[in-house]
């Protein structure tokens, strides 16, 4: 987690996309949240509604989970007899947010730039937004918070309406995600994350490729016991 010029925090991909799920999981799956560490990875690695889909391990999300907490996004949460501990985001309390600005924010930080249109579409059972002049209103609050959480895009060449993106990773990433969305694909991860990620993928595989051996191993030792 790093700040910008202005002193502001700017949260990393990865921060981000564990916010987001936190955010999502809290208002699909009540009964199911807070999330276990397992089910905060499997909520990251998900394939449907996430812009990047992302490899997240165990160790990386742990990891991430500890920034998150010393900066108060989120709380470690040990109950009496349970053998894990869960998590839950601080993102209503840190910004003061109702619910649909949350699920404004939370659509935005798991999929990408998006129109109001496609936010009252996508927003699901996050919130149900009845027109998408609610969708515009909860976006301009969010705009006019200090500092902003989110910005309005000017209008891209060929398109009617204005798309918005999230700011919690900073302007720069922000440009980069216009910028790649302008050219007709996504980035995958902006910056060091995109590395981080491809080379989170690359061992998953290596580790599966190894276990696979073992089990293979140990069935052709048992032919010689």
């Amino acid at each position: 987690m790093e700040s910008s010029p202005d002193g502001v925090e700017v949260l990393d991909p990865f921060e981000i996309r564990v916010l987001a799920v936190l955010a999502e999981k809290e208002a699909l799956t009540p009964d199911n949240y807070p999330l276990s560490l397992n089910a905060l990875v499997n909520g990251c690695n998900q394939l449907s509604s996430r812009d990047p889909v992302m490899a997240l391990s165990e160790e990386t999300v742990a990891e991430v989970l500890q920034r998150l907490m010393q900066r108060k996004y989120v709380n470690g949460i040990t109950q009496a007899g349970a053998r894990v501990t869960k998590y839950e985001h601080r993102m209503r309390i840190k910004w003061s947010l109702e619910q649909d600005k949350l699920a404004v924010l939370s659509i935005l930080m798991l999929r990408g730039l998006q129109t109001a249109g496609e936010i009252r579409t996508r927003s699901g059972r996050l919130h149900d937004f009845k027109t998408v002049g609610d969708v515009e209103q909860a976006l301009q609050f969010l705009i006019d918070k200090y500092p902003p959480l989110v910005s309005k895009l000017a209008l891209a060449p060929g398109t009617k309406e204005p798309r918005y993106g999230q700011l919690l990773g900073g302007e720069e990433a922000l440009a980069r995600e216009e910028t790649a969305a302008s050219l007709g694909g996504s980035v995958s991860v902006a910056g060091q994350g995109g590395r981080v990620a491809a080379l989170e993928q690359e061992v998953q595989q290596l580790r599966q490729q190894v276990e696979d051996l073992t089990a293979q191993f140990a069935e052709f030792r048992k032919q010689f016991e």
